[in-house]
């Protein structure tokens, strides 16, 4: 695994200090975790980025994109989203399918109206260069010669996250993005981002990027909040294992206790 460690104490070096070119401007890691980041990305075929909103998961992973495209290393760019969050089906929805599925795939647009303006954005998607669609589009294809990129990957199943890993082909860079602490899906359905993350994590040529807090980029009051909610969850977990214990010695003196009764003599 190449992740933020050691080899990566003095960020400041120009090797590890990547910069993106831009119509918006130069982009670059303001911390040595989004420093981290952008350099496995631009080092392996795989690559997670896991942590709280507001870090620049999405962001840098589309910089980086962007970049590929531009230096004709990849001939397109396909970015992809589960269609189903926070508790909403598109069959619940109104409208026709693509009015349906916008609205779970406009933060992408966002990201990529920012790196290219509008119409350069708008032109690529009409010449099928770039590709925003719901991972469900994924199934049956390969993708060759593409920067692909998986957001939201924390509301996929195993199953999804299986296929859209096995989709990508020869010449191709992903790069998957999630907030392991904010899955929205059925509670006895487990991530398939938690999952990919247990099972993926010795496999040479996959990188995995962690942001927490001091990484937010945004108004210094997320970084406070998401401190906030981070504490709870802790709180919360320490709660449920003492609970589980204490379940668990009950019914070992339970079992202990039928025993007990049963070699008694008549």
């Amino acid at each position: 695994i190449q992740e933020f460690g050691p080899e990566f104490k003095d960020l400041k070096q120009d090797k590890h200090d990547r910069v993106i070119k831009t119509k918006a401007g130069l982009i670059r890691g303001r911390t040595p975790a989004q420093k981290a980041y952008l350099y496995n990305m631009g080092k392996n075929d795989i690559n997670f980025g896991i942590g709280p909103a507001g870090t620049g998961k999405t962001l840098l992973a589309v910089a980086s994109a962007v970049e590929a495209l531009q230096k004709d290393e990849v001939r397109r760019i396909i970015l992809v989203r589960p269609a189903v969050e926070a508790g909403e089906k598109l069959g619940f929805l109104p409208g026709d399918l693509t009015e349906k599925i916008d609205p779970y795939l406009r933060p992408l647009y966002d990201a990529l109206y920012e790196m290219l303006g509008f119409e350069t954005v708008n032109k690529l998607i009409e010449r099928h260069t770039i590709e925003i669609a719901p991972l469900a589009f994924m199934r049956g294809r390969t993708l060759s010669d593409a920067y692909i990129i998986l957001d939201e990957a924390q509301n996929t199943t195993i199953e999804q996250m299986k296929m859209f890993l096995t989709r990508i082909g020869f010449g191709s860079t992903a790069v998957i993005t999630g907030d392991a602490s904010q899955v929205d899906l059925p509670r006895n359905i487990k991530s398939g981002l938690k999952h990919a993350l247990d099972i993926l994590e010795d496999i040479h040529g996959i990188s995995i990027s962690h942001f927490s807090s001091v990484d937010v980029v945004r108004h210094p009051m997320v970084a406070k909040i998401i401190d906030a909610y981070d504490k709870a969850d802790e709180v919360e977990r320490t709660h449920k294992e003492r609970r589980e214990k204490a379940r668990e010695k009950e019914r070992l003196a339970a079992q202990k206790s039928a025993e007990n009764s049963v070699d008694k003599p008549a």
